[in-house]
């Protein structure tokens, strides 16, 4: 039984991506790290959750990666019904938590509460991935109707998610929309159209779909009013601060006065680079960011080498989450984009958010493990193909079934 399993398990790593597996657990540690710094004056044991959904989306990620990520695509339909039921559930039986300004939560049993807008990215990346395979096998990718269903398809998740509240997470899925389009092969000009469309409806979006509160908070980016700073502006000063006082070597990990003294509001979630800034200083950060970079770079990479649109679809969609949330966050932190609600990919605490993001993992894993033709053998035949003057084709006879005799005995070469 010891030797099936050693087996087994050899097998395993030889055919999966063994780096990948290493980055993502590196970069859920390093964030485990942080969070144990930051709550060591806090009450809530947010650190105990993220170490179980840590737990639970690794071991959900084993299991899909060794799944052909083309039987998972056939199944989308599933996917699809799961993510639509948990959105319009939300509407009916949503909650609110602390320092959030959204009804996205349900109360599970137990008292734990869950995201269906993080499950709901995974299923998306199958579901969208799906369609652009189907468009492109039958040619009408670039079709206008071809890429109306596109947005249609997109439009369905942005909408619902954008009306329990939840801008971020909107925001999210609509720039996962844009990257596997072009990625796809969705035509130049269908972007610049869309571009255009979006400048001329900014009036309409900050006048109608912007609340107060988000439109302060877009507007303390530009302004210098100590009132504004002082409110709407508050988190993102108070990180600034605590970043810049880290220096090159940071006040050293677990020592951190500012994070003792709580004096980021909500830091072990959307602002928890703002930990490692203060107590790791620039090479904490720096190494934050090689992690990022090397996770992206082996997920374009897997794209790349993927061996056919679905595959490339799927891993593209994955990068597609990373690179946003990477980018919307770090935004946030350093007082560059306003602040929405977007998480650290593998560092913020939120156990929807680590458990979901394994999924992805995943699923770039089974399209590395399953790619067509990859850890097959081959035996190398040789067949001589015979001149075109000699060459003969083979005549039915309907009445007897068999071929024409004339041609002789065909050899063939296995």
């Amino acid at each position: 039984m010891i030797d099936s399993f050693a087996k087994n398990l050899t097998g395993f790593l030889r055919r999966t991506d063994v780096l990948y597996w290493v980055l993502t657990l590196t970069a859920s540690v390093y964030g485990c790290v942080l969070i144990a710094s930051q709550q060591r004056s806090g009450e809530v044991n947010f650190l105990r959750t993220q170490i179980l959904a840590i737990a639970i989306g690794y071991f959900a990620a084993l299991i899909i990666a060794n799944i052909d990520y083309r039987f998972i695509a056939k199944c989308w339909w599933v996917f699809a019904g799961i993510a639509l039921a948990l959105t319009v559930a939300v509407f009916f039986i949503g909650i609110q938590i602390t320092g959030t300004d959204d009804v996205g939560w349900i109360r599970l049993p137990g008292g734990i509460t869950f995201q269906p807008s993080e499950l709901t990215k995974m299923c998306f990346i199958i579901t969208f991935s799906v369609h652009l395979s189907a468009l492109e096998e039958h040619e009408r990718l670039r079709s206008f109707l071809g890429v109306l269903s596109l947005v249609i398809h997109a439009a369905i998740p942005v909408m619902l998610i954008h009306l329990q509240g939840d801008d971020g997470a909107a925001l999210v899925f609509g720039c996962m929309f844009l990257i596997m389009s072009f990625a796809a092969g969705v035509q130049l000009r269908y972007f610049i159209a869309f571009i255009i469309c979006a400048a001329a409806a900014v009036p309409f979006i900050w006048s109608r779909m912007m609340n107060s509160d988000q439109q302060n908070r877009l507007a303390v980016l530009f302004s210098n009013d100590d009132e504004m700073l002082q409110t709407y502006g508050w988190q993102q000063y108070q990180g600034k601060v605590s970043i810049a006082s880290g220096g090159m070597v940071g006040k050293g990990l677990f020592s951190g006065p500012r994070v003792e003294r709580e004096m980021v509001p909500y830091q072990e979630n959307d602002f928890i680079f703002t930990v490692a800034g203060e107590e790791l200083g620039f090479i904490g950060c720096a190494a934050i960011l090689l992690l990022f970079f090397l996770l992206l770079f082996i997920t374009m990479i897997n794209a790349i080498l993927a061996t056919d649109p679905l595959g490339r679809n799927m891993c593209i969609g994955f990068f597609a989450l990373l690179a946003t949330q990477i980018t919307i966050n770090l935004g946030m932190v350093l007082g560059l984009l306003p602040v929405v609600g977007i998480t650290l990919p593998f560092f913020s605490s939120g156990g929807s958010s680590a458990a979901c993001l394994y999924i992805g993992v995943g699923l770039v894993e089974s399209v590395h493990m399953h790619r067509a033709g990859k850890n097959e053998r081959h035996m190398k035949i040789d067949i001589k193909k015979p001149k075109r003057k000699k060459q003969r084709k083979r005549r039915k006879i309907r009445s007897l079934g068999a071929y024409d005799k004339a041609l002789g005995p065909q050899k063939r070469v296995f």
